[in-house]
């Protein structure tokens, strides 16, 4: 929804790297338990509406005594508009209990981070930080909104304190007005020996490429945006993004299939259709789990409904099964695979709510029978 411009898919943000991390496979800890609309966030009443949005969540996975551990953090309203911060709370219950443990805060422009944090765990040493660092990329915007920076923060000390890395991209007004020029929403994964965002490259996160395209549309108004990419268990990349001028819905959700996951555009975009005939809309969101079988299990979910889409096809566009959640439907919403086949499904709120939360909930994907693939 936020996304503005004639061409680009990645004004929603992808940032890429060395290799894709591990999927986790088991808690030694504890049994999993599913979560039912777990609040990690209830804001004060003194925050401004809509209070939070856009909630992001990270599993530590390269520190043994770090299992278990949950980060989230989202965007924050705070009474103060000058100054916002990306709070980050932990869980080491496995997302059942919740506790602030630091804020991410601007440290270079004076504007405060504002719009679209992303956190990432490098699971390898790349650009002088050792495996296991925590990247924090996200939106800083002053509060007239009169421009848009992402930035790049790190903490070496699983989330306790973080230090400014780079300015990655810069924009126009923070508005989704066509004209206009801003830069959104930060993904960040690892692909061979550089970093990626908004298709733009780096070796050492400090200095950043020519933009290069992954989805391109001849019609101005298009504005394909929000991308997300999952790595399938066959080596090929699948990309999600939301496509205010197909055909079928205004931002229906799309997804496009590669081998080589810095060459989107060559692929043909396909609309997710359940086969209840459903097209899901708005800031979808992908993840990939090994549940399933061989295949896996392919989920996405967008801000139209609470449900998930399932794959367990590779990305076959006649697989997608409609399946519901617990969780609130969300601007955003974000999908986090846990081990023993769990999917988090973590919400902070739809985009013109008035009251909103952070509130995670979960489900065994292991649990769902899904038609076979043809």
């Amino acid at each position: 929804m936020y996304s503005s411009g004639p061409l680009l898919a990645l004004l929603a943000a992808s940032l890429f790297a060395t290799s894709v991390p591990a999927h986790p496979t088991s808690l030694p800890t504890r049994e999993v338990e599913l979560l039912h609309n777990v609040t990690i966030f209830t804001p004060p009443s003194t925050y401004t509406i809509p209070r939070t949005l856009y909630a992001r969540t990270l599993l530590l996975e390269t520190d043994d005594d770090e299992k278990d551990v949950l980060l989230a953090t989202w965007e924050n309203y705070t009474p103060d508009p000058e100054l916002p911060y990306f709070p980050i709370f932990r869980s080491t219950d496995g997302g059942l209990t919740w506790a602030e443990i630091s804020r991410v805060t601007d440290q270079v422009n004076g504007w405060g981070l504002r719009y679209q944090p992303f956190l990432y765990e490098l699971p390898s040493a790349f650009g002088g930080f050792a495996a296991g660092t925590i990247l924090c990329a996200g939106n800083s915007i002053p509060a007239d909104l009169s421009a848009t920076q992402i930035d790049l923060y790190a903490s070496t000390d699983s989330g306790l304190t973080w230090k400014f890395v780079s300015k990655i991209a810069s924009g126009g007004t923070a508005e989704p007005i066509d004209g206009l020029t801003p830069i959104w929403e930060p993904f960040l994964m690892l692909y061979e020996d550089e970093m990626i965002l908004v298709h733009q490259t780096s070796t050492d996160l400090l200095t950043w490429g020519d933009v290069v395209d992954d989805v391109a549309y001849d019609v101005y108004d298009d504005r394909p945006g929000m991308t997300t990419v999952a790595l399938l268990p066959n080596g090929s990349y699948i990309m999600t993004y939301e496509f205010f001028g197909a055909p079928e819905a205004a931002f229906a959700a799309y997804y496009r299939i590669s081998d080589d996951p810095t060459a989107f555009n060559s692929a043909p975009g396909q609309v997710i259709q359940a086969t209840d005939g459903t097209i899901p809309t708005s800031s979808p969101y992908i993840t990939w789990s090994p549940a399933g079988g061989a295949n896996g299990t392919l989920a996405v979910n967008a801000a139209s409904d609470t449900d998930v889409y399932l794959n367990r096809c590779l990305g076959a566009p006649n697989a997608w099964t409609r399946v519901s959640t617990t969780e609130i439907a969300s601007y955003s919403r974000n999908l986090r695979v846990l081990p023993n086949d769990i999917l988090l499904i973590t919400a902070a709120g739809p985009l013109g709510g008035s009251d909103n939360s952070v509130t995670t909930s979960s489900m065994d994907l292991s649990a769902i029978t899904l038609a076979a693939c043809d």
